[in-house]
Order: structure tokens, then C-alpha cells, then sequence
């Protein structure tokens, strides 16, 4: 079920997606620190999709830059802890590693994401050295990096040298987004994920009036061509709509544990689903594991487990 990028035919990637040697997944965008009211936790989401990736057996490599600080030194100590690939983190000598307050409220959270961070300044002569040696399979990337000009110039060099499918895992957080990032992100994406409330925006911002979500990513779907789109709606499941007008969705997961918060769970979505795309599962497998997974994620503080024994059951039932 692996999703084409705009171009390419079937043909070309089933080849390449056969092979799955090393199943290297490059992510661009921000590393930062999730300062929460107890305790500071890593995160980002692209830093914490990379770290489901690691945990499930995927060679993910981050490209974003941290601070000449503390930060630094927790980021790079718990990369070599799981195991991941650190090639990609460039040092800032000026600005510092990124930071977001968390604020907890009813069993949700809302964030205070500060400006000026060291992932606003990502290399882009770097980023393309280490685009081109890594050659991934798929490229992921958000919104959020794309606030600061030298990370969006840094983004243009990564999404031009990554000859592979792209994943736009859109996060609209306020007051860090336009219109103009939003479109030419699209453009430049083949499988794109946000959730009920994101599309609602996205649709206003090009004039989509369609009464209906599904309507409403459909005519997304066609007016930038993507090969999916997927619409994740928390404790209701996702859904999806590909190029085909086929459309999927979950059974919300059942979960009987205590929420402790949300933070994260959409990260853990888009993880998985990576994770079938680059396995061939079927779409309906794809999400359903996806879903199961961001709720089992929601019973524990922050983006990510800090034990790694918490993958176990997943990897066991999924033959990973």
C-alpha cells in the first residue's frame, strides 16, 4: 500500500520498496524540550516520530539543529541511549535548543511555543550534504520549522534533494503559521496528515465550502494532487482518502487505562502509519495499528516511553 509520490509510477516503487534494506526515514524540523509543570520531556514531532521509528527497528536520521547548551547535552545523551542516528543535529553557537511550555488542563494540554529557537536556523548547505548521503525511502516534514527563513531555505534543499515519497505531517500552532506555508507545503507533499480540527482551517484557506470533511479532503486531495490524505480525530479514530476516492477508517481504539495526556499522540499515529507504509500493510492494518498505538501512548506523561519495554507488545503482535 505504499503511496506514490507525484511522478512516479507503480511500477518504480514497488521496486524500491521491495528491497527495504535499511528503510532509512529522514525527518526535518524542530527538537525542543516540552517543559511541563514536574519535569522536562523531549519532543517536537518530528523528534518523536523518529524516536518511534528507532524503537520499531527503522533507521531514522533528524535534521534539525540544537543550542551549545543543556538541552543540547539531554538531546544528544538520550539519543545515544536509544540508539539513534546524531549526524543530523547541528550545533548553534547562538541560539537555544528549542523549548515549549506545556500546560495541563482537564486532561488536555495547551503549548507556549517560544520564538527564536536554534531549529529556526537549520543549515541548508548541511542539510543538503546530509540529504544526499542518507538517500531515504521516505521524507517526512511539518509545518512549525517552517517559521524561521533560514530552516525554510534549509527545507527547500532537503525536500529537493530527497528523490522518495514525502509525508506532511501538518501541526497548525498558533501564532506560527500562514496560508503561504501551509500551500506550498501541500505542493510539495504526497501524503499529507492533520487532524478534524486542521482541516477545517486548511479548507477555509482555499475557499473549500464543501459541507462535509470528507468532501472537504477530497477537494484537497485534487486541487494539490496528493496520493492521500489522513485525518486523525483523537479518541474517534482516522480516517483517510486517497487519489482513488477510496476512503478508510478505524474502529476507535478501545482503552480502558487512565488518559494521563495527549501530548504525543498523533506523533505515535504518524509513526506507525509510516511504519506500513514501508512494510506494505494493507491501509485498513496500517491505521488501525496506528490508532491502537496512539492510544496505548496517551496512558503515559509526554510524547514518547521512556522505557523501551513499552514497544514490546506492539513489535511481538505486529512480527517487527
Amino acid at each position: 500500500m505504499f503511496s506514490l509520490r507525484k511522478g512516479e509510477t507503480l511500477t518504480s516503487v514497488t521496486e524500491s520498496s521491495r528491497k527495504q534494506i535499511s528503510k532509512t526515514v529522514a525527518l526535518f524540523g524542530e527538537v525542543l524540550a516540552d517543559i511541563f509543570p514536574d519535569q522536562n520531556v523531549l519532543g517536537g514531532a518530528p523528534f518523536n516520530v523518529a524516536r518511534h521509528l528507532q524503537a520499531f527497528g527503522l533507521h531514522p536520521c533528524m535534521i534539525s539543529r540544537a543550542g551549545n547548551d543543556a538541552l543540547r547535552d539531554d538531546l544528544l545523551r538520550e539519543m545515544d541511549r536509544l540508539g539513534m542516528d546524531k549526524t543530523g543535529i547541528q550545533c548553534d553557537p547562538t541560539y537555544p535548543t528549542g523549548q515549549v511550555r506545556v500546560h495541563m488542563k482537564d486532561g488536555g494540554h495547551s503549548f507556549e511555543i517560544l520564538p527564536d529557537q536554534a531549529y529556526d536556523h537549520i543549515h541548508a548547505g548541511v542539510t543538503h550534504m546530509m540529504t544526499m548521503s542518507l538517500k531515504p525511502e521516505l521524507a517526512y516534514f511539518g509545518t512549525l520549522a517552517q517559521r524561521g527563513m533560514e530552516s525554510r531555505l534549509a527545507l527547500d534543499k532537503f525536500l529537493a534533494d530527497s528523490k522518495c515519497p514525502r509525508f506532511l505531517d501538518i501541526n497548525l500552532r498558533s501564532p506560527w503559521y500562514n496560508k503561504h506555508t501551509v500551500r506550498r507545503s501541500l505542493l510539495r507533499s504526497d501524503i499529507v496528515k492533520m487532524n478534524e480540527d486542521e482541516l477545517e482551517i486548511v479548507s477555509d484557506y482555499f475557499k473549500i465550502s464543501d459541507k462535509t470533511p470528507l468532501l472537504k479532503a477530497e477537494a484537497l486531495v485534487e486541487q494539490f494532487e496528493l496520493s492521500c490524505l489522513l485525518i486523525t480525530c483523537g479518541e474517534n479514530g482516522a480516517w483517510l482518502i486517497n487519489r482513488q476516492h477510496e476512503v478508510f477508517s478505524t474502529t476507535p481504539a478501545e482503552n480502558t487505562q487512565t488518559i494521563i495526556d495527549t501530548v504525543g499522540a498523533g506523533d505515535a499515529f504518524a509513526a506507525v502509519f509510516i511504519i506500513g507504509l514501508l512494510n506494505q500493510w494493507e491501509m485498513p492494518v496500517a491505521m488501525q495499528r496506528a490508532d491502537q498505538f496512539a492510544a496505548a501512548l496517551c496512558g503515559i506523561r509526554g510524547g514518547a516511553p521512556q522505557n523501551q519495554d513499552f514497544y514490546l507488545p506492539f513489535k511481538q503482535a505486529w512480527q517487527l
